[in-house]
């Protein structure tokens, strides 16, 4: 019964549709990152379990999501729409069969405007790094993934901000994780994204991730 960690920052309006749609032996653990729109309400009223992170950042909240997990096997997913949590047990289900221990979801537009051109030049930039410098055949840093909890915590991320998704792979690949890749779709997103809405998100969410690869 895998626990899923969704990192939330304002999120009030997709919370319902996220739940509503999480697969059933999967736990959703809500981690509110600073809402000031009843995010963590809107969850907690839908049965979630909401945890409290006051430190801003999205490596932040996940980290504090990835302590309050118990499940053997945990997901990590963003929680405003723009991905489908009914996907889930096809990224969960090499992890736990024993045949990865890292699995990303490596995301595929349904829509336009669903990955900005913008953000998904810097995706690329950054993935591109990782092949070459990690030796990962990867495509995407995308954000829903599953692994083994105890594993993650051993691995000792140290990046609170945006960095902590890229640090996880490039940490994995240097500990010889057999890393994998699923497709899943990607969904216009309820709102205004942190991260691809604006090119200058983008660039900030590239500059932490760079820091991490330097």
């Amino acid at each position: 019964m895998p626990d899923v960690i969704l990192p939330v920052l304002d999120e009030a309006r997709a919370i319902p549709w996220v739940l509503e749609r999480m697969p059933p032996g999967f736990r959703p653990i809500v981690v509110d990152n600073g809402s000031t729109d009843g995010s963590a309400e809107v969850a907690a009223a839908l049965g979630a379990r909401v945890v409290t992170e006051p430190r801003r950042g999205f490596g932040a909240a996940c980290h504090a999501g990835l302590l309050a997990a118990r499940a053997e096997v945990v997901c990590f997913m963003d929680c405003d729409g723009s991905l489908d949590p009914r996907e889930l047990p096809d990224v969960v289900a090499p992890v736990a069969g024993g045949t990865a221990d890292l699995v990303l979801g490596a995301r595929a537009p349904v829509a336009r405007g669903a990955f900005p051109i913008h953000a998904r030049a810097g995706n690329a930039v950054l993935a591109r790094a990782v092949r070459r410098r990690a030796g990962v055949a990867i495509t995407d840093l995308g954000p829903m993934r599953a692994a083994r909890r105890t594993a993650l915590l051993d691995l000792g991320l140290r990046d609170r901000r945006f960095g902590w998704p890229l640090e996880m792979v490039v940490r994995a690949a240097a500990a010889g994780w057999r890393i994998e890749e699923r497709p899943v779709a990607y969904l216009p997103r309820v709102g205004r994204s942190k991260v691809t809405g604006t090119v200058r998100g983008t660039a900030r969410t590239v500059r932490d991730m760079r820091k991490v690869l330097a």
